[in-house]
């Protein structure tokens, strides 16, 4: 950010509301100040200077600044080394700066930026929870009455509460099915106040929401583990968090789980899987099992597979380990950017052949 009026934001805390006449300006409180009493024409040629972190920093400010006394006003401009005249008070309000920023910036980011300093979304709440995790969805629910969690999930778009529900426990995911099915009309103050909960756990807070899933950051641990540890860890885990348990099977995904992907994603991962990676993971596999995986490729590179397992020689169990493991994150690099879909775990995954 460039401008005179930068300098102030650093490091800076967004201020709180209730402010009373009188009491110490922050520095973001003094550059929303300054720029309400430039009025539209100066405070235009600052606010280019500014990212939109940092209107909408400055915009929440604003809002929230009430009543600015003469003296506080000219200790503002004082502080900012420029002359200033005319000392009567101001007062800052969503109208106010609307008026501010009105042909000053695009008509939608004035509605984004006043939307979320009103604490309201410029999209419905339950358009963008679509952009939350599905697995940070799911642990959230599990921890909110059924009743609450069965609305959630009746609300967000149908896509997102399939692949929510491949990660809940299987009975707590039967119990919200049942509920879903005999809702009677919520009133809308109820649903208002859910809206404003969810808002905030993560619309506000997602960021933070995200970083603090205890459950997907153990599932990626669990997940780089080999087959006996992860057995063990689960094993002693469930002995105390059970309910854990349930959840990071939800969220694990091994490389024994590749035969539960639908047969366009296996073919899609394999795709991406070098040959000599890919024979090296499945030395020691049951025929079964490699028949599974070989059905998913060319007809050329499974010939060319099958000779290398049918004649090669045996390999270090380490090497074989690491080659699973990087197939497995593969496909879960893969299903977070959408390129393929993965529900681990799921007892309704039965193999069709």
């Amino acid at each position: 950010m460039a401008g005179p009026a930068a300098a102030p934001l650093a490091n800076a805390p967004v201020p709180s509301a209730g402010r009373a006449l009188g009491r110490p300006l922050g520095p973001v409180d003094q550059v929303a100040t300054l720029l309400l009493a430039m009025g539209k024409p100066a405070a235009g040629r600052m606010l280019k200077y500014f990212e939109p972190d940092e209107l909408k920093r400055i915009t929440r400010s604003a809002v929230q600044l009430g009543a600015v006394s003469p003296d506080q006003l000219d200790r503002v401009v004082e502080s900012f080394a420029t002359e200033f005249s005319g000392g009567s008070s101001l007062v800052g309000t969503v109208q106010e700066v609307e008026k501010l920023l009105t042909g000053l910036l695009p008509p939608d980011q004035i509605a984004e930026i006043l939307a979320e300093v009103r604490g309201n979304a410029s999209r419905s709440v339950w358009e963008r929870m679509a952009t939350v995790s599905e697995s940070v969805l799911a642990s959230y629910l599990v921890k909110e009455h059924p009743q609450t969690a069965a609305l959630i999930l009746a609300r967000i778009k149908p896509a997102t509460a399939a692949k929510v529900m491949g990660h809940l426990p299987a009975p707590l995911r039967n119990t919200l099915m049942r509920r879903m099915l005999s809702f009677k009309p919520v009133d809308d103050e109820i649903l208002g106040m859910l809206e404003k909960t969810l808002h905030e756990d993560f619309m506000i807070n997602g960021a933070r929401n995200a970083g603090a899933d205890t459950h997907a950051k153990m599932a990626d641990i669990i997940n780089k583990m080999d087959r006996a540890q992860m057995d063990e860890a689960l094993s002693n885990l469930g002995e105390t968090r059970p309910k854990s348990v349930e959840i990071l099977k939800g969220l694990l995904f091994t490389f024994d789980d590749i035969v539960k992907l639908a047969p366009r994603a296996r073919t899609t991962l394999f795709d991406a899987v070098p040959n000599d990676r890919l024979v090296l993971a499945l030395k020691g596999t049951d025929a079964e099992f490699r028949g599974v995986i070989l059905s998913a490729l060319s007809a050329r590179v499974k010939r060319m597979v099958e000779h290398e397992l049918n004649g090669g020689e045996p390999a270090a169990q380490r090497d074989v380990m690491e080659a699973r493991r990087s197939i497995t994150d593969l496909a879960m690099d893969m299903a977070s950017r959408g390129e393929i879909e993965i529900n681990p775990g799921g007892e309704d995954d039965a193999l069709i052949r």
